[in-house]
């Protein structure tokens, strides 16, 4: 399964079809790499964000959510950015990425759900990724929503 890349960087995706923009004006992003409905990716990259060099080319399932780590002084949750993990389900490779303004915030929320079905965390934080837990919900929902979790 192979992302199709248009000369625009838009793509059709592999997991559930949809034709993806990937206009910064849409995604708020610079290298839009995954789906904004199902968010699921395509193992592109090798080294860095955007350089596109990875010969793998297969699906990136999204797994879970982390925090990135913000140096701004001034944000209101120093914990940081929300962002998406997904895992290759060829090589296994690991990647953390950027959320971005399109993404479905029920998807992402859905992601988050199934994640804490699954105790893998203690593996991931071995390769330095901070996957969010039950005691993240309320983190979770704030970012996604703008506001605390219904009582």
């Amino acid at each position: 399964m192979r992302n199709h890349l248009s000369s625009f960087g838009d793509f059709r995706c592999t997991n559930c079809g949809a034709l993806v923009s990937s206009l910064h004006m849409l995604s708020g992003v610079n290298n839009r790499n995954h789906c904004p409905y199902c968010l699921w990716s395509c193992h592109l990259d090798l080294y860095s964000a955007g350089d596109r060099l990875s010969a793998c080319k297969a699906g990136m399932k999204p797994i879970g959510l982390t925090l990135k780590r913000s140096r701004n002084k001034y944000q209101a949750d120093a914990r940081g950015e929300l962002m998406l993990v997904h895992a290759c389900v060829d090589c296994a490779t690991v990647s953390i990425n950027r959320i971005a303004a399109d993404d479905d915030p029920e998807a992402i929320l859905s992601v988050f759900q199934s994640s804490l079905e699954f105790d893998q965390h203690d593996f991931y934080s071995q390769q330095g990724i901070a996957m969010l837990d039950m005691e993240d919900a309320e983190v979770v929902h704030t970012q996604l929503f703008g506001q605390a979790m219904p009582t």
